[in-house]
């Protein structure tokens, strides 16, 4: 099967087609008048300055460690890592960097459009933001999987390397430079773009009393590069590098468990075919102009449903033609449908819990009776309940997927199950990252709505397609954190195979092992001083926000009267230094750790370590998404007229739980699942050094 894996450059050829006819249809679309051309110049530029110097800061510490690791590597002669490391490491970063360039370009291209289209219409408005998400998504797979089918013929047949364990685990390396940017581009952009959105909320809609996004707040153009720089870019980079992180993982698992070219090529044909399916989904999204947000939740659900139902009967002929009878492929093809479904089964509860459609954030809403802090209360409550089903649905994917595929009989067949299951779940994640995507544009459109004075329909239908955008995007978080859990759990078991083959000793593993015992705990552990670091961050970098827009209420006069215009730039320029400064330690903390874990505990201490913060990120992460979710369409769905709507005290209530939220939900909840695999790919790469130094 190893001469068929050109289908990569197919289905890679296939999506960035498909993304590109997008792009073109989009801007066809009128930006409308001038000061809505002005508006989203000035966001465009804003997040184009941004990414320029985030990229430079980052491109530094790249060059640091692509340093570290060729020194490692040629000078232990490919002992203790591969010599082609070094650069699978910075390929991975620089795809996935421009993954979210590419996204964030078409994001702030199609805000102004958004909102001229829904001058005309929901249904156009719609059409233009899910068309513009649909970029970002497509994008994102197509150059997936193109990353990996050239290094797959580079390694294969320029380097000549007719191992396929060899060459599953060089590409697993090609996974940490990608993890390593998604970090740094996640957690950065989620600095700035709740920095910008907590002053510009608590300072506006709760002091000052204006709507949100009113021209007068000076935090409001922020606030909008924010959504892009954020919810876009730093989305793009995590998802591109969750789509290749469990591809990459099931090659590594391919060759334990004996599957060799077969099982590789398996993976690859699902994500493939997975492109076809979520095209065609991606066609079937549309609504009518009298549309609730259920219905428009049904109208999404339509596309992202039809895509997994095509996938799922697609999977069958492809395991039994790949795999065959002798293989066990029917086994696999329902660790395949446990992906599958567990993916649409987390989508289903994560609405559940964050969507005013449903009884959970409608009492959290009502909470907003008795004040700030029962509201605060009943989130942490909504989140932390919401755990449960995600957990339980992973769960449930991991044990299935290991018997089914064989686990009983072999361990490493079940554990290839687990790894292909991850496949299944992201398989179809073109339309899924596109429904997520289209969010913060619809969010910037409303924005952009009320600064250049479009009529009340207008910001009605850009607020109920973002109110759905806060629900898809939880959505898109399940996803993420739901396939890094089942990753991380193969890279997991890829670390232990890979030490186990470079010592002659018999490794402890076992939970009553001290080694293990304490690197659980350090694991968990940095689960919480990472969240506590980003939630600093945002703390840090919001305060100066807040003093920044006082001052310009209190001495540029004429700013509430429209007399005056206020200094956005100054807020955009504090965000960009405030993000940028307190990226870096967050980020480093993932690398740092694993690998002071390792030469102080040794082999074992570091396995204790990747099984205590997979356990926490993973409960951690989903808790942190789901109550701000819920916290921020409270707080929409009583701007729509529940308990006394815009301007009442239930309303600033619900305003500061949002302001709570925003952290959790957009900078370090979805940042701990890059945190897991990062950690999980870091360890990989240091096993050699790991094993040949350690204390314990």
């Amino acid at each position: 099967m190893d001469n068929m894996f050109w289908i990569g450059f197919v289905g890679a050829a296939v999506a960035l087609i498909f993304a590109l006819l997008q792009r073109n249809k989009v801007m066809k679309f009128s930006e409308g008048d001038e000061k809505m051309v002005k508006l989203a110049s000035a966001i465009r530029q804003g997040a184009n300055a941004y990414l320029k110097a985030q990229y430079t800061t980052v491109a530094k510490v790249f060059a640091i460690v692509f340093i570290v690791l060729l020194v490692i590597a040629f000078g232990s002669k490919g002992a203790m890592l591969s010599l082609v490391t070094p650069f699978a490491f910075l390929t991975g970063g620089i795809w996935s960097m421009l993954a979210g360039f590419i996204g964030m370009r078409i994001a702030t291209n199609s805000n102004a459009r958004t909102a001229n289209a829904a001058h005309e219409s929901l249904n156009r408005g719609l059409n233009v933001a899910f068309s513009s998400g649909s970029v970002m998504g497509f994008t994102v797979v197509g150059l997936g999987l193109l990353d990996i089918t050239l290094w797959f013929f580079i390694l294969r047949y320029a380097m000549g390397i007719d191992d396929p364990s060899r060459i599953g685990n060089i590409m697993v390396m090609n996974g940490m430079g990608a993890s390593f940017m998604a970090l740094f581009a996640r957690v950065g952009g989620g600095i700035y773009t709740k920095a910008a959105d907590v002053g510009a909320d608590l300072v506006g809609k709760v002091e000052a009393g204006i709507p949100e996004d009113d021209p007068r707040n000076p935090a409001t153009i922020a606030d909008n590069v924010g959504d892009n720089v954020g919810d876009v870019a730093g989305m793009g980079a995590d998802l591109y590098e969750s789509y290749v992180g469990s591809i990459l993982a099931t090659f590594a698992l391919s060759a334990i468990a004996g599957y060799g070219w077969n099982g590789m090529f398996l993976s690859l044909a699902l994500a493939v075919c997975g492109i076809i399916c979520s095209l065609i989904g991606s066609f079937l999204v549309k609504t009518k102009e009298d549309a609730t947000q259920l219905s428009l939740l049904k109208s999404l659900r339509t596309g992202t449903y039809t895509a997994a139902i095509l996938s799922a009967v697609l999977a069958a002929p492809l395991c039994f033609v790949i795999l065959g009878t002798a293989n066990n492929c029917w086994g696999v093809y329902v660790a395949i449908l446990c992906g599958l479904i567990g993916g649409t089964a987390i989508g289903y509860f994560t609405e559940y819990y964050t969507s005013d459609n449903y009884k959970p954030t409608q009492k959290l809403a009502d909470a907003s009776e008795t004040g700030a802090a029962t509201i605060i209360i009943g989130g942490i409550s909504l989140g932390l309940k919401s755990t449960m089903a995600s957990i339980l649905i992973v769960s449930a994917a991991v044990i299935i997927s290991f018997f089914c595929s064989g686990g009983s009989v072999s361990f490493s067949k079940g554990l290839f199950g687990i790894g292909i299951a991850g496949v299944g779940m992201l398989s179809t994640l073109g339309i899924t990252l596109a429904t997520d995507a289209y969010g913060p544009v619809a969010d910037n459109a409303g924005g952009i709505a009320e600064m250049s004075g479009l009529p009340e329909e207008v910001r009605d239908r850009t607020d109920a397609l973002d109110s759905l955008g806060n629900t898809t995007a939880a959505t898109g978080k399940g996803f993420a954190i739901g396939s890094a859990s089942l990753t991380a759990l193969a890279l997991l078991v890829s670390y232990v195979d890979i030490v186990q083959t470079k010592t002659e000793e018999v490794l402890d593993f076992s939970l009553t092992s001290p080694t293990v015992l304490v690197g659980l705990f350090i694991g968990a552990m940095l689960t919480f001083v990472f969240s506590a670091f980003t939630m600093s961050a945002v703390q840090t970098a919001a305060q100066s926000i807040v003093i920044e827009v006082r001052r310009q209420f209190r001495e540029i006069p004429g700013i509430m009267e429209f007399k005056a215009d206020p200094d956005y730039s100054a807020c955009v320029s504090l965000c960009t230094k405030g993000a940028l400064h307190e990226m870096v330690i967050p980020a480093l903390l993932a690398i740092i750790v694993p690998i002071a874990t390792g030469l102080v505990l040794g082999p074992t201490g570091v396995v204790g370590l990747l099984g205590g913060v997979s356990v926490t990120g993973f409960a951690m992460a989903v808790f942190m998404s789901n109550a701000g979710g819920a916290w921020d369409n409270a707080k929409k769905y009583i701007e729509r007229g529940n308990h006394g709507g815009k301007g009442s005290d239930q309303h600033k209530a619900a305003v500061v739980g949002d302001t709570v939220g925003d952290p959790f939900k957009d900078t370090s909840g979805p940042s701990l699942n890059i945190l897991i695999k990062l950690c999980s790919t870091v360890s990989i790469v240091f096993s050699g050094l790991i094993v040949a130094f350690h204390l314990l």
